[in-house]
């Protein structure tokens, strides 16, 4: 049989790292990343070298099926896509019709393939299109926008030509971006620095020069004190902070009590380390990066932790500089013309947004864009802006990605209609009220995206197989149901019809695809900051943010001391591991094999306090609920909390593999969703406290 490269991008996290699969005989020979992408040398993650596993995995939905029984009973009723096409586009048309457009809400998990189902949803006439970012990275999306007037994306990594690299909540050898890890790995080949802040030894503090652990909740002491130092002692960038920093002088005042001195009595950290650090920051300057952070949805002040990081990059003027954060260019800043998009073929609505996000008073700081999906949930349980009656989950997990699966799920209890789209079995999909099946990522193809960088660019996701089951593509899904309810804009035939839509006046082709799976627009440009850098009323970095205090919120919040413990409890946090994806990826047959379960970090003098030896199993409790796993008694985590990988704990009877295995550490939040941070908007989720003991 011929054996044929199609490019993709791989779907098995939402990083999407450019791949090629071989095929031959309509199966995966072999995967790897796309060789002609910058810094991708070719590589795959382990999670992306598990996608056949995903293909060949039987445990996943395979036809579209509507409830019969109780939500979460898991009694399904098996029915051709027209039968579920029309019960949905029925029940959305009925609840439109009741209830007003502005009823139905839709989220997913962000990233460049969102055109269609949001001009779906903005074709029906809702506002209420969500991410679930409020679980993740809000926090630091408008810590940037609050500084900047532009977002996080707006500035890229450049790891590669980094003097200093300081990961704070970024675990980056474990969390993987592939392009990313090569490009640190080469830069410390270089000699770059690595310092990396935790409350635990992590892959990436054990490849860091300097490993700091710190006493959980108190990175914004740390922040603050290194502030202090390059300020007090004169280590920061004058020149650019004249030219593009604002408030200054009430930076320099603010941070006056914060010295090395009040950090280490916080974080436990000693001064001089801290002192250490702010003077090696200075020498590598402008060529570092103080990460501000990926998934930072942790604690009460995780917003200011945010701000603060993107603060120290700005005062070594790393803003703007090379092995720095570097402006992104998109297709504009080259010359060129971007894509098309299917959301500009509908009038945006007239209703305001429900959760209140860019409106509301306490919360019209915050972008409207994507909004807080927990806000939404809140509106579900009020009726208040108004009710929210059909909720289309794609791809997104909120009873799992979310804090206390049955608090969230009274919520969800309020609506008429829930339907997961979704390639994978999900604590979601079970309790939804239908299943439309996408297929993987590899049995399909994807509309077009833009990439910005260095050297902006277009890439496809091309089909490299047929798809096993009775599934479909995300695209088709969404189009079908636009077919149903008369939305004629999206009635595609045909895949290349949709590129050939998006392409249109860009210059580029589809063939233009075929030798590399990408399209690149021009550059590589690297623009230095100008007076039109800064998106904000002054042009400048906007340190004393007027639309923070507008809400009531400071821009210079002081620090408050995080609750220890209290007798006898832990500090629940929780992260990634190289092997897993979050839920999704924990019944994958090869993934599994690898990490069938999580464990419980647990501080080595405490294990020795509760008789707990490495190995042993124990019970880990928050009210009344409570989880059985494997202790892992170390040194290397900090005495005030325990730490467990995300995504285990599976109830579902359809995931013969993951089901029963480890604690699912959300169950461990009680009603943690609404604890949530004012200024970012991120979920608190390290805010719990747990009992451990020998099981």
């Amino acid at each position: 049989m011929k054996r044929e490269n199609v490019y993709s991008v791989c779907g098995m996290c939402t990083v999407r790292c450019p791949m090629m699969a071989t095929v031959e005989g309509n199966k995966v020979v072999y995967l790897q990343g796309n060789p002609h992408a910058a810094g991708i040398k070719g590589a795959l993650c382990a999670r992306g070298a598990a996608g056949g596993a995903l293909i060949a995995d039987d445990e996943r939905p395979q036809f579209p099926m509507i409830r019969a029984g109780a939500r979460g009973e898991g009694k399904w009723r098996k029915v051709s896509w027209k039968e579920a096409l029309d019960y949905v586009a029925g029940e959305l048309s009925r609840i439109r019709e009741t209830h007003g457009a502005r009823s139905i809400l839709l989220s997913d998990r962000g990233g460049p393939f969102r055109d269609m189902h949001r001009a779906f949803l903005k074709a029906l006439g809702s506002p209420n299109y969500c991410n679930h970012d409020s679980a993740c990275a809000r926090n630091v999306q408008h810590a940037a926008l609050s500084l900047f007037g532009f977002g996080r994306k707006d500035v890229a990594y450049d790891y590669k030509n980094s003097k200093h690299v300081v990961l704070q909540t970024r675990n980056i050898f474990e969390a993987i971006n592939v392009k990313e890890v090569n490009d640190l790995l080469d830069a410390k080949d270089a000699g770059c620095k690595i310092t990396c802040i935790d409350v635990r030894s992590t892959v990436t503090a054990a490849k860091a020069d300097t490993f700091l652990m710190v006493r959980p909740g108190t990175d914004y002491a740390f922040n603050l004190s290194v502030i202090h130092e390059l300020l007090t002692r004169d280590l920061y960038d004058k020149d650019f902070a004249a030219a593009w920093i604002n408030d200054l002088d009430a930076l320099r005042a603010f941070v006056a009590p914060y010295d090395p001195e009040f950090a280490a009595a916080e974080t436990g950290v000693p001064a001089r380390r801290i002192r250490d650090l702010a003077t090696q920051l200075a020498a590598a300057a402008p060529a570092v990066i103080w990460h501000p952070g990926w998934m930072t949805a942790r604690y009460g002040d995780s917003f200011q932790v945010c701000r603060s990081a993107y603060i120290i990059n700005a005062l070594l003027g790393s803003i703007g500089a090379k092995g720095g954060l570097p402006l992104v260019n998109k297709p504009a800043h080259v010359g060129k013309k971007g894509l098309k998009q299917l959301v500009d073929l509908f009038p945006k609505p007239a209703d305001k947004r429900v959760d209140g996000v860019g409106w509301m008073e306490g919360r019209s700081h915050f972008e409207a864009g994507p909004g807080l999906v927990n806000l939404a949930f809140e509106a579900m349980v009020t009726g208040e802006p108004y009710p929210i009656k059909a909720y289309i989950a794609h791809r997104h997990d909120p009873l799992m990605s979310f804090p206390d699966t049955a608090d969230v799920k009274k919520k969800l209890d309020n609506l008429d209609l829930l339907v997961a789209v979704t390639f994978s079995w999900s604590d979601t999909a079970w309790y939804a009220d239908v299943v439309l099946p996408m297929s993987p990522y590899l049995e399909r193809e994807s509309m077009i995206a833009s990439k910005a960088g260095a050297a902006p660019q277009f890439f496809v996701r091309k089909r490299a197989l047929a798809p096993r089951f009775d599934t479909r593509a995300d695209w088709e899904i969404y189009r079908d149901l636009a077919r149903h309810m008369g939305v004629k804009e999206l009635d595609f035939d045909s895949i290349e019809a949709l590129w050939d839509f998006q392409l249109e006046g860009t210059g580029v082709t589809i063939p233009d695809f075929e030798a590399t799976g990408m399209v690149k627009l021009g550059g590589p440009l690297n623009r230095p900051v100008d007076d039109k850098t800064f998106k904000t009323p002054s042009g400048k970095i906007e340190i004393v943010s007027a639309k923070l205090e507008a809400d009531g919120l400071s821009s210079l919040a002081p620090y408050v001391s995080p609750a220890s413990p209290p007798p006898g409890r832990y500090r629940v946090s929780f992260g990634r591991v190289g092997t897993h994806t979050q839920g999704h990826t924990v019944n994958n047959p090869l993934l599994f094999a690898q990490m069938p379960e999580n464990e419980l970090w647990l501080n080595a003098g405490e294990a020795a306090k509760l008789g707990i030896a490495d190995g042993a199993m124990v019970e880990v409790r928050n009210g009344s609920h409570a989880g059985k796993l494997r202790a892992k008694v170390t040194e290397g985590i900090h005495p005030e909390t325990v730490f467990m990988v995300h995504g285990f704990g599976h109830t579902l009877p359809v995931e013969s593999r993951a089901r029963g295995r480890g604690v699912a550490d959300n169950e461990l939040m009680p009603q943690g969703i609404d604890n949530w941070d004012k200024g970012g908007g991120g979920v608190c989720m390290q805010e719990h406290f747990v009992t451990v003991a020998p099981a």
